[in-house]
């Protein structure tokens, strides 16, 4: 991880080893992490620089603040449906825009702890990472970082996922139909390579997804994938239908 990290900034190796410290599931039971005076002694940095590595992760929806009683892991649970279960394509074909995709970053993994239990996976099992920008109209409108299990899909990822559609790979080819998906949605302010990547300014609001999705696999109903997209505020809105 040195190594990954050596030429960036003191704050931004602390806000990612504290974000592989909270994927690892290492901190305690109450979800509550380490004083800013602490993260000073373990990482050996400045107060400044933990202050401003917790700020970004409280900003990215990773943590969030009690006054009086520390700063605290943000869960998922609670989840509930928001919208319909739709591709980030095929929302922009409903807002009448023209899609595109870029793919970031494709790569198998061993699942940490936080995806393993998201997707019910047991240690050691492989995740496939696809970390893709979808456009509208050639402007950038989403960043998600999405994981796939591979013993449900082997092979998966030997598909081009900057040209194929997730859902359409899952369902067509795998014969995995997609029941549902579990989401969160929050506001948080948009930091580092998200914002790079929507060319936003580091600060600039965006609304964060947290999901699960769900599909039947050999007659079960199971997770099948988990994901975060982060979407620019200014160029998407979100509505829910409501029935009596």
């Amino acid at each position: 991880m040195e190594d990954t990290y050596s030429m960036a900034p003191k704050y931004y190796v602390v806000k990612k080893k504290i974000i592989d410290m909270i994927n690892s599931e290492e901190f305690s039971d109450t979800g509550m992490i380490p004083s800013e005076r602490e993260l000073m002694t373990m990482f050996h940095v400045s107060r400044i620089t933990a202050r401003r590595a917790v700020d970004d992760l409280v900003n990215e929806g990773y943590l969030y603040r009690i006054q009086g009683k520390g700063t605290f892991i943000k869960s998922d649970e609670g989840n509930y449906d928001l919208v319909s279960i739709m591709s980030c394509t095929e929302d922009i074909v409903r807002m009448g825009m023209t899609p595109s995709k870029k793919l970031i970053c494709s790569t198998v993994m061993e699942a940490d702890k936080v995806r393993a239990k998201k997707l019910q996976l047991i240690n050691g099992d492989k995740v496939l990472m696809l970390k893709r920008v979808y456009y509208a109209n050639e402007e950038p409108l989403n960043y998600t970082t999405a994981y796939l299990p591979c013993k449900i899909f082997p092979g998966i990822e030997n598909y081009d996922f900057g040209k194929e559609s997730i859902y359409n790979i899952v369902e067509n080819v795998y014969g995995v139909k997609i029941t549902k998906a579990h989401r969160t949605l929050e506001a948080v302010l948009v930091t580092d390579e998200v914002a790079e990547c929507l060319e936003l300014n580091l600060g600039d609001p965006v609304i964060l997804f947290n999901a699960v999705t769900m599909g039947m696999v050999n007659g079960k109903e199971v997770p099948i994938e988990t994901f975060k997209s982060y979407y620019r505020s200014d160029k998407f809105k979100f509505y829910i239908n409501q029935v009596k």
